[in-house]
């Protein structure tokens, strides 16, 4: 298995517009982008540093992942994200091993990834994202 990076922090707001001056301010010479993935409920605001991304998301519907996740612990980082080379290799290492996946295959995700994430029961109460770039 092959890690290439963290590729993105994931933080969870509830609202965009009032979320996303801190960091315009801070990361201000970064790329900045914004994406909707309707099949995840979010719309995204991704701050790339070149080192990593930082990624705001906001809840589009009440039932959405992230709307629950700030419902039960609040707004604050959500997932961590590692970019690895071979994601389907990932996943059949980690279940090999006993690691609780959430998703058994991969999904397609923001910016056109392929991803997987990992249950928190296996990570310490981390949620971790794997991602591949296509």
């Amino acid at each position: 298995m092959k890690i290439l990076g963290i590729e993105h922090v994931g933080i969870a707001v509830d609202d965009l517009t009032s979320a996303t001056p801190f960091w315009e301010l801070l990361l201000k010479d970064c790329n900045k982008y914004s994406e909707k993935v309707e099949d995840q409920k979010v719309n995204t605001k991704i701050f790339d540093t070149e080192q990593g991304k930082i990624e705001l998301l906001e809840a589009t519907t009440d039932d959405s992942p992230i709307a629950k996740f700030i419902t039960k612990k609040g707004r604050g980082i959500h997932h961590i994200c590692l970019q690895v080379e071979n994601i389907d290799e990932v996943i059949s290492e980690l279940a090999q091993a006993g690691i609780l996946m959430i998703d058994q295959q991969p999904r397609i995700g923001t910016e056109g990834y392929k991803i997987a994430f990992v249950h928190p029961k296996s990570t310490g109460g981390v949620l971790v994202e794997l991602a591949e770039k296509q």
